[in-house]
Order: C-alpha cells, then structure tokens, then sequence
C-alpha cells in the first residue's frame, strides 16, 4: 500500500525555519490535509503531548520497530534522539481520503522523496540567514549553548542539500512563506 498512487507532502528545514508554524497554518485551513505525527525518543518540550506533536517512545522501543520494519524513514537527528516516520500514520490517512504531511529531518525527506518519487511533493523552508536563525532558535529559550552550536552546525550543512527539493521558500516574513507553501501544494494537489 505504502508505494501506491496516494500522495504526500514534505515540509523539511533546518530547526528553526519555521516548517512547523507552516505546517501547522496549512493544516488548520485544510481539513484535506492530514498531520503525520513521527515517532521520537527525545522528551516532550513544554506543551507538547504524546500523539499530538510526537509518538513519545523509548530508544528500545523504537529500535524494536527499526527491527518490525515500522518505519519509511528513520534518522538519528541527534546523538542518542532518534526521529522517524510510521508506516501506520501514512496508511491512516490515506484510508481517511486525506494527504499526509510530513514535518521531518532534511535526511528523512531525501529518503522519503527516493521512496515516492512522483508522488510526493518536497518543500524546503530555508531561514534568511543563519544569523535569522540562530535569534529564532535562542527565542525558544530551550537551548543550552552547546545545543545550539549543534543545531547551527547541522543547519549550515542541512542548507547545502536545499537543491535536493522541489520547491525552496525562503521564510523572511512567515505570512508570505505560508502563502507560497499554501500555493504550490494547491498546485501539487490539483485544488
């Protein structure tokens, strides 16, 4: 079922680019589109609740389901933090009628873009500059210095695979970035 003709959106960034916020502005205005909630070992932040945001499972757990074969794609983000998308989120809603959207890691999409070719629709979100970057990720106020330097670092080399997508958006102001996103997966979908 998973390699069909069903469709899927990718929105892929660097931490703090803003795919989220654009993800969750298509979603609100589309009942069509579905959230693909990924599975991860790290723990929730503030606010965040288990299979709302993430599946929220230990590393043995989740290493089980690398083993069952559970997942599309599957990335140790970070040391020890493990992120990856169930095969079971995709297949809900497409039995649904809806088109997932993914929210994930540059690595997990290419190689879930490998996967679907023709079907999927990948959209980079690029920040305005790293510096942009580095005052929106230290405006969380969730990042000691060392993770954030880790977070620039992996942002600067997850910047360099931007070519690898269908569409980049730069997101300087966050209003025009949702529209562009909103048009071209309009265009995507045939709405």
């Amino acid at each position: 079922m998973l390699l069909s003709k069903n469709k899927l959106i990718i929105i892929t960034a660097p931490s703090g680019a803003g795919k989220t916020s654009i993800t969750h502005y298509l979603l609100k205005k589309y009942p069509l589109l579905s959230f693909s909630i990924s599975a991860a070992t790290r723990k929730p932040r503030a606010g965040e609740e288990d299979g709302v945001q993430y599946h929220f499972i230990s590393e043995a757990e989740f290493k089980l389901k690398i083993e069952a074969n559970a997942f599309v794609e599957w990335e140790m983000v970070y040391e020890g933090s493990y992120y990856g998308t169930l095969k079971t989120e995709l297949e809900k809603s497409w039995e649904a009628g809806k088109t997932p959207v993914l929210d994930i890691d540059v690595k997990g999409a290419i190689h879930i873009q490998q996967q679907f070719g023709p079907n999927c629709l990948s959209i980079f979100i690029e920040p305005p500059s790293v510096d942009e970057l580095k005052k929106r990720l230290e405006s969380r106020g969730s990042e000691t210095a060392e993770s954030l330097a880790t977070r620039i670092n992996k942002a600067n080399y997850e910047m360099s695979f931007s070519h690898h997508f269908n569409k980049t958006i730069v997101n300087h102001h966050l209003d025009e970035a949702c529209k562009e996103t909103e048009a071209v997966i309009k265009e995507f979908l045939g709405w």
